[in-house]
C-alpha cells in the first residue's frame, strides 16, 4: 500500500468511527464499476477506520518528520522532537517556534524540516491551520487549500489526512504511486494511467471515491500476494 506509514489507520480502539456505511459504499462502487466490483469481491470488507487526532497540527507535524523515512528512524525523530517540550498533548505550536533552529536539526531533522515545522507552527498560531472543530466543518478543497500553504506541506499529505485521520469518503489521490498501480492492474493496461484518466474514470465512483482509493491500494496487495505463491 502506497501510503505513508504516519497516516495508515488504526484497527483497535483508536479508531474512529466513520461517517457513511461501508457496506452501502462497496455495493455503489460494484455496481458503478464491474472490474472494481471483482477487487472488491476478493479483497472484502473495507476496514480502513480513521485515526482520532488531537489536532491537525500534531499530525501534520508528524507527517512532515516522516517525509522519505523509514518509520523506525522517523519515530526515533520525532519522539526527539516532542521531548523537547513534553506536554500531555504533544508539543505544542509555540514550543516548536521558540526552540532554536539547532535544537531541531540535533535532534535529527533536516534544515527544510526545520523550516516546515517552524511554518506550521507559526501558521497554526495565527489560524492558517485550522482547530480540529474548524477542521470538522470544512470541506475538502479548504482543507487542501488552507493546508497546503504550510511549507513542505503537499496535496498528496493533506489528502492522505483527509482520508486516513478525518474519514472523508470521497477523496481521489491523483498522484499516489499505489492507486495508479492499482489502476493499472484493476483494468489490465500496460502503463500507469495519467492523472486526467484516472480522473475521468472517479467519476463513476462519486461519492465514494476514498473507498474506491483503498480497493485500488488493495488491489496491489493482492497482485503482488499472488505473485509471491509459487508453483508445486
Amino acid at each position: 500500500m502506497s501510503t505513508n506509514p504516519v497516516f495508515n489507520a488504526p484497527t483497535d480502539r483508536g479508531a474512529a468511527p466513520l461517517d457513511f456505511d461501508p457496506h452501502e459504499a462497496a455495493a455503489f462502487l460494484t455496481a458503478a464499476d464491474k472490474r472494481l466490483g471483482r477487487i472488491i469481491e476478493r479483497a472484502g470488507p473495507f476496514t480502513l477506520r480513521p485515526e482520532k487526532i488531537q489536532s491537525p497540527f500534531q499530525s501534520l507535524l508528524k507527517a512532515i518528520v516522516y517525509q522519505q523515512l523509514s518509520g523506525k528512524a522517523a519515530a526515533t525523530i520525532l519522539g526527539r522532537v516532542q521531548a523537547i517540550s513534553p506536554h500531555r498533548r504533544g508539543i505544542q505550536p509555540q514550543a516548536v517556534l521558540d526552540a532554536p533552529d539547532e535544537v531541531l536539526r540535533q535532534a535529527g531533522m533536516s534544515r527544510a524540516k526545520v523550516l516546515a515545522v517552524k511554518d506550521l507552527a507559526a501558521k497554526t498560531l495565527d489560524g492558517t491551520v485550522p482547530t480540529l472543530a474548524r477542521l470538522k466543518k470544512m470541506n475538502d478543497d479548504e482543507i487542501v487549500a488552507h493546508l497546503t500553504s504550510v511549507r513542505g506541506v503537499g496535496r498528496w499529505t493533506v489528502e492522505m489526512l483527509l482520508i486516513f485521520r478525518l474519514g472523508r469518503p470521497d477523496v481521489l489521490p491523483l498522484a499516489d504511486w499505489g492507486i495508479r498501480r492499482g489502476f493499472m492492474l484493476t483494468y489490465r493496461q500496460q502503463e500507469m494511467p495519467s492523472p486526467g484518466e484516472l480522473l475521468r474514470r472517479g467519476e463513476r465512483w462519486r461519492p465514494f471515491r476514498s473507498v474506491a482509493s483503498w480497493y485500488l491500494w488493495r488491489s496491489v496487495d493482492l497482485h503482488r500476494r499472488a505473485a509471491m505463491v509459487l508453483p508445486d
